[in-house]
């Protein structure tokens, strides 16, 4: 099936007010820029957005959280984001710190149909508060609960018609199991190519989970931070 959309407006058409959506990327590392960019302009609000941070001011989901079209926030950091850091101080935004391990498997575990499981991150701390302990080998642990998304919105860097996924090193970050995890998944990549020109070898993601691709355009890929020696 083909499942080529024109661009990343009509791949998030039917994302409306309220929904969950979970959006690959670490950093700055991987981030669907265009279907960001589309959602900022479409308008969508009350999203509650499930990613490993906010991105930067200005960019990324930074943009989307200045003008509050997001209202809740589940992520492992606050990073480099002055407007995600005020939103949270000040009580605007709701967010669900999670640790960055967490995160990672409650989101695979959606994508697997496991509908939780336990674990020691968090033991003795806020994050256990109102959650189910248990007692392994005389070691405490917290049952998580599976991450599920409305949507799943990923950066590759190759893919063709079929949906069939291949991303170049970091970038692969938690995109792999976000795209297992939502009810719809839309896939942005740099390179878009016939069924057969990627080695079945080479995918990291199957296409069966993929319901829209399209190839983005004038990608920035920022660096979140950079530092440089000056020489004398």
């Amino acid at each position: 099936m083909n499942k080529v959309v024109v661009s990343a407006v009509e791949a998030i058409k039917d994302i409306q007010d309220g929904a969950t959506i979970m959006l690959g990327g670490f950093g700055l590392c991987g981030i669907p820029e265009n279907c960001i960019d589309a959602l900022f302009q479409k308008g969508v609000k009350n999203l509650t957005c499930i990613a490993n941070n906010a991105g930067v001011d200005g960019f990324g989901l930074g943009k989307l959280l200045k003008t509050h079209q997001i209202i809740k926030m589940m992520s492992s950091y606050v990073g480099e984001n002055e407007e995600f850091e005020r939103q949270l101080l000040q009580g605007e935004l709701e967010v669900d710190l999670i640790p960055q391990g967490t995160l990672a498997t409650r989101i695979a575990m959606a994508g697997m149909g496991i509908p939780a499981f336990f674990t020691p991150a968090g033991v003795g701390t806020e994050i256990a508060i109102g959650k189910e302990q248990r007692l392994f080998n005389n070691k405490m642990y917290l049952m998580e609960e599976a991450l599920h998304a409305d949507f799943a919105i990923v950066k590759a860097w190759k893919g063709d018609c079929y949906g069939n996924l291949v991303f170049r090193k970091t970038s692969r970050n938690f995109s792999t199991s976000m795209a297992k995890a939502g009810k719809i998944t839309i896939a942005e990549v740099e390179q878009l190519v016939e069924p057969g020109q990627i080695d079945p070898d080479d995918v990291h993601v199957a296409g069966i989970y993929v319901h829209r691709i399209f190839q983005g355009t004038q990608y920035e890929k920022r660096i979140e931070k950079r530092t440089i020696q000056i020489k004398d």
